[in-house]
Order: C-alpha cells, then sequence, then structure tokens
C-alpha cells in the first residue's frame, strides 16, 4: 500500500502540516489548491485544484485536509466530504513529536501536531486538527471537524462537539461539556458547560454572540 499522501489546501496551514508529515511514514505527492494554479508550498508542488481529485482518489493516494479552520469549519467539511463520496482514503497524521497514548482513538482525516499530548482513553473524532502543545487529558471525547488550538488544555472527561474551534491558550475545566457550532476564543476558561451554538470568550468564558 502507498504511504503517498496528496494535502488539501495551500495556505498556511497546510505549512504547518507539512512540518509535521515530514517526521511521519507520509512522503507528500503534491498539494491540492483551488486558488493557487501553479508553483510550490514549501518544497513541495501545487498539482492541481479540486478538478484533479476524483482522479487522484483512482491512483490510492491517502488525503489530509490541510485547509485551517477558525471561525467556520465548512470548506475542511466539504473537502472531506468529497474524498469519502468517492471512497477515498483519509489519512491519521500524527507528528513524532507528540505524545498519543496507545489506549486513545483516533479519526480519519485527524492531524496530531507537535509536542501535542493525547492521555489515556480519549476519543478524537473525523477530521480534526489537534494543534501544537495541545493538552487532551484523559477520558475526554472530541467530535468531528473540531480544531484544538495551540496550547489549548482539555482537563479530564471533557466532552467537545463537532464543528467547534478551542482558541490558543484556552483551559476547559474537567468534566465541562460543549455542544456542536461552538466558537471559544483564545486564553478563555470554560467552567461551565456551553450548551448553545455560538461564540464564546473570557475568564470565565459568556456567550459574546
Amino acid at each position: 500500500m502507498t504511504n503517498k499522501i496528496v494535502l488539501l489546501g495551500g495556505g498556511g496551514h497546510c505549512k504547518a502540516c507539512i512540518d509535521v508529515i515530514e517526521t511521519t511514514r507520509f512522503t507528500i505527492e503534491g498539494v491540492i489548491d483551488k486558488e493557487i494554479n501553479a508553483g510550490k508550498v514549501l518544497n513541495y508542488r501545487i498539482i492541481g485544484d479540486d478538478d484533479k481529485l476524483e482522479g487522484l482518489v483512482q491512483m490510492n493516494y491517502w488525503f489530509l485536509v490541510t485547509v485551517g479552520q477558525i471561525k467556520n469549519p465548512s470548506l475542511r467539511f466539504e473537502l472531506f466530504e468529497k474524498i469519502k463520496q468517492w471512497r477515498g482514503k483519509l489519512a491519521i497524521v500524527i507528528a513524532s513529536t507528540s505524545i498519543v497514548s496507545k489506549y486513545s482513538t483516533i479519526g480519519e482525516g485527524t492531524i496530531i501536531m507537535h509536542q501535542a499530548l493525547v492521555n489515556a482513553d480519549v476519543r478524537i473524532g473525523r477530521n480534526c486538527i489537534i494543534n501544537n502543545k495541545s493538552l487532551i487529558e484523559h477520558d475526554c471525547s472530541i467530535g468531528d471537524h473540531t480544531h484544538i488550538s495551540t496550547g489549548a488544555i482539555l482537563n479530564g472527561s471533557c466532552t467537545i462537539g463537532n464543528r467547534v474551534f478551542v482558541g490558543s491558550n484556552t483551559v476547559i475545566a474537567n468534566g465541562t461539556q460543549v455542544a456542536d457550532n461552538v466558537v471559544i476564543g483564545a486564553g478563555s476558561v470554560v467552567i461551565k458547560n456551553i450548551s448553545k451554538a455560538g461564540v464564546y470568550a473570557g475568564n470565565p468564558a459568556i456567550k459574546i454572540r
């Protein structure tokens, strides 16, 4: 089986993903980007736009969505679903610099980035970003298409929904539940369950819109 991987999206997050992928078993074949038709991202060439995807699936490559996600996961979700529709293979990418418990479960299309720590009995969904130096403590559950940003801390037994963004250096208290479609601003402290979609920020975090 090939270890060659195609990256979907050529922006800044792609560059960070490349740095992680180079520490793994995968070899980067190239980058797909609908807005950049030629050139390179770091050392890797742009090999086409979204119209190339179905053909590349037939060539048995692995894929990773390398579009970033802050406010809205819709583009990451769309690309992920295209690959699933064509029965393509979505990679699980784990940086060699991270620490991931053998008792954890990680969904397809998810990337665990540099120096992240994923503890025992953690369940991470599909197409997630577990960003640099984030800490996911024991017994946490993270839904699909969710981004845990740089330096964020999820203490034990937290439950995070689908399509959530947890900002840099946010701390979520033990056992806290966060609903689907929530954005939590950088540096927030979440000490109560968040049951409604929206944008939250502050210490303690409150709904701001």
